[in-house]
């Protein structure tokens, strides 16, 4: 699928995608995950948790990140690596665990601090600001950090014997590049 996509674009443009194929494959998961996340953030919000949506949103973002893990592993960054699993998943959940606190402080702001909570402001008003604090801004600060922290970290280049960056390889014919 992602084949047909790059050959429909313009050369130029299939060149820059093909040369940031790792950001857009990090992209799509991200995508994926922000779906994830926010399905089971509204459905535990608008129902068993409903007044409690900082703990609806610490569990949407727990699931996402697991749903996360899986896909950057076997598809954004499998070409990087040189850890033992253990050790990558450990160092994974480690960065996500500080993407979660990132990704839930602008909700939590928004309620605790501004007090954009019923009876203070409307409905429509706090669902709003529930929206853009936890779903756009907190999504948005927590992937450049997870992005910057997941390649320095978590997913580095693979080192030679001599201490030099081994690039990552180019992909084969079985990656779907982005």
């Amino acid at each position: 699928m992602a084949d047909a996509v790059l050959a429909r674009l313009p050369g130029p443009l299939r060149a820059l995608a093909l040369k940031h194929r790792e950001w857009l494959k990090f992209a799509v998961v991200g995508g994926t995950a922000f779906l994830v996340d926010n399905t089971v953030f509204y459905g535990l919000k608008l129902t068993i948790l409903e007044p409690k949506p900082v703990t609806a949103k610490v569990i949407a973002v727990l699931v996402a990140t697991i749903v996360s893990y899986v896909l950057n592993r076997e598809w954004s960054f499998r070409t990087r690596g040189g850890r033992e699993r253990r050790h990558e998943a450990a160092l994974f959940f480690l960065v996500s665990g500080v993407g979660l606190v990132l990704s839930s402080a602008p909700l939590w702001i928004s309620r605790y601090a501004f007090r954009l909570e019923v009876p203070d402001v409307s409905l429509v008003t706090q669902e709003i600001a529930d929206f853009v604090s936890a779903q756009v801004i907190g999504t948005l600060i927590a992937m450049v950090f997870r992005f910057w922290a997941f390649r320095k970290w978590v997913f580095p280049e693979e080192k030679t014997q001599s201490g030099s960056v081994l690039l990552a390889s180019a992909p084969d014919s079985t990656d779907e590049a982005a």
